[in-house]
């Protein structure tokens, strides 16, 4: 980890005293950039996330043009699966599986690895935004949680009523648990690779956490997330977990040991933060707001920036990715407006 103590992300994650809030976005190196869409010609989106100078250009290609507080390394959530044995394709209409994990069999087929060698394209890309951002911006390794990899595999991709998912869980949970076993086990491994490597945070993504009921959460997920954090604790790399959706668990997510949430835009920050003492937040603007005027952007963007001035620590962040056809002036007034204000300390 580099020299970054007195970064206004990596204080706010600590919870020390701020007079200004940090702002990044989830997806912000992506396809509403026209310039990653240039990189995009050159590599498909499989090559990209595999070819290190590559991955290192888009990730820097936001900070250049927007200044964000924070960098996030230009990667996938699926990326660490394809050494397991489960290979994706991205040919338009989002992820698709070579062959869904649905069997006993399949589950055991499924290998875990040394995350240094399977997956030594992502440390060497790490080390190359590392350089290219210096001193001044940090960096954020990532993965997603083993439930949301689960559900991707067992689906074969998106899916609208998981009925694969949740015919394993109510009919076969012992298989589930062995594959969310593997998939925890494979995560703290692709994530310490990452520290080692020289992130300054991680985040760990849970997209379709959200979908269970919460005492099946309790069951399937949390214990996962735990781990997962919990290998983390003693690494001087701050951690958030972003779990979509995750109003009705905030009594479960609040048990984890974890220095920020997420916050996706169906919460509302003044009523929430009572219930998340002793964490530093992140969110939460509806990414579609960016799609209205300029004059709402700044509004809703200091609701958000007061809320949070009274959060432990509050970092900006769309409730979840931007899309590709944000508008960039209307990206250049949120960055703007929430680097603009200040907080009474």
């Amino acid at each position: 980890m580099s020299d970054l103590k007195n970064s206004i992300f990596l204080k706010n994650l600590r919870g020390e005293s701020c007079d200004r809030t940090p702002i990044w976005v989830m997806r912000q190196a992506g396809r509403y950039l026209p310039e990653y869409m240039k990189v995009r010609e050159e590599y498909s989106f499989n090559e990209l996330c595999r070819t290190p100078e590559a991955a290192c250009e888009v990730t820097l290609q936001p900070i250049r043009r927007f200044g964000f507080d924070a960098a996030i390394m230009f990667s996938d959530i699926l990326t660490p699966l394809a050494p397991m044995g489960a290979r994706f394709s991205f040919a338009g209409g989002g992820p698709k599986l070579e062959s869904p994990i649905r069997s006993e069999a399949d589950i055991d087929a499924l290998q875990t690895y040394d995350a240094a060698e399977g997956t030594h394209f992502v440390a060497e890309a790490i080390k190359l935004m590392k350089e290219g951002l210096g001193n001044k911006t940090p960096l954020i390794g990532f993965a997603g949680s083993p439930f949301t990899l689960a559900t991707y595999l067992i689906e074969g991709g998106g899916s609208k009523n998981y009925q694969y998912l949740k015919t394993l869980l109510y009919g076969r949970p012992e298989l589930l648990d062995r594959l969310m076993t593997k998939l925890t086990d494979q995560t703290i491994a692709y994530l310490g690779m990452q520290v080692e490597a020289g992130v300054d945070a991680v985040q760990l993504f849970d997209t379709w956490g959200g979908i269970l009921h919460p005492a099946d959460y309790a069951r399937v997920v949390l214990p996962c997330v735990k781990r997962i954090l919990d290998s983390l604790k003693d690494s001087g790399v701050p951690r958030i977990y972003f779990l979509k959706g995750s109003m009705p668990y905030l009594d479960l997510v609040t048990t984890l040991d974890v220095e920020a949430l997420g916050m996706d835009w169906t919460m509302d920050m003044t009523k929430t933060l009572p219930l998340m003492k002793g964490f530093a937040v992140q969110g939460n603007l509806d990414p579609m707001a960016l799609y209205g005027s300029q004059d709402q952007i700044r509004n809703r963007a200091l609701e958000i920036c007061a809320a949070g001035s009274k959060a432990k620590g509050h970092i900006f962040n769309l409730g979840h990715g931007i899309t590709p056809q944000t508008p960039i002036p209307n990206v250049e007034v949120l960055v703007e407006t929430v680097q603009g204000y200040r907080r009474e300390i």
